[in-house]
């Protein structure tokens, strides 16, 4: 398969779930070298840190068996609407365990939490589990991607090597989206 997303009758929602990865990437969007894949096509250890319908956040703390804590390195906001590109780290030796891409919807959380995502100094599934904040989380596509040189001096990989991912959307108990986040790992996520 050529590179880009997925060329099926679904591209254009494939290609929609990975808006806040294309708000990291802006104009060169579109040289984006992603492939949907199966969970069962991914990596026994890729696979048991992404396909699961809870947030990464608490999953990471469990498999690395300390906090996690977050690097924001691009953000922007249009209203009550926040997109950013972070990096998740052990607290305990800054190692890269996520790169998320995320849109979070600021008017379904109520001030304390807004004033933490502005803040953007602990990730978004930290700050919903600190504050006891009802939501489900809804998996929507696994991927793996080719990364370019951006990616890798984040994750500590290198270019062209290829990571797993997967698009998932946060929901408030209603129903109402709180997020869509485009989650990497890193290529050695022991």
């Amino acid at each position: 398969m050529s590179s880009g997303t997925i060329a099926t009758a679904d591209s254009a929602s494939r290609s929609d779930l990975l808006a806040p990865l294309r708000f990291f990437y802006g104009l060169s969007s579109h040289d984006l070298r992603v492939t949907f894949v199966k969970p069962e096509d991914m990596p026994e250890d890729a696979r048991l840190l992404l396909v699961h319908d809870c947030d990464m956040t608490p999953r990471l703390s469990e498999h690395h068996h300390c906090e996690i804590g977050l690097d924001v390195h691009a953000m922007s906001r249009i209203g009550h609407y926040l997109v950013r590109a972070s990096v998740l780290r052990r607290v305990t030796d800054s190692v890269p365990v996520e790169f998320g891409a995320i849109g979070i919807h600021l008017g379904g959380f109520c001030e304390v939490a807004q004033r933490l995502i502005l803040e953007g100094l602990l990730p978004l599934g930290g700050i919903l589990q600190q504050l006891k904040v009802p939501h489900t989380s809804h998996p929507s596509g696994y991927f793996r991607i080719v990364i370019d040189h951006r990616l890798a001096s984040l994750l500590g990989g290198r270019e062209g090597q290829t990571l797993f991912g997967r698009c998932n959307e946060l929901r408030h108990a209603s129903g109402a989206a709180l997020a869509e986040v485009v989650e990497v790992l890193p290529g050695e996520v022991g």
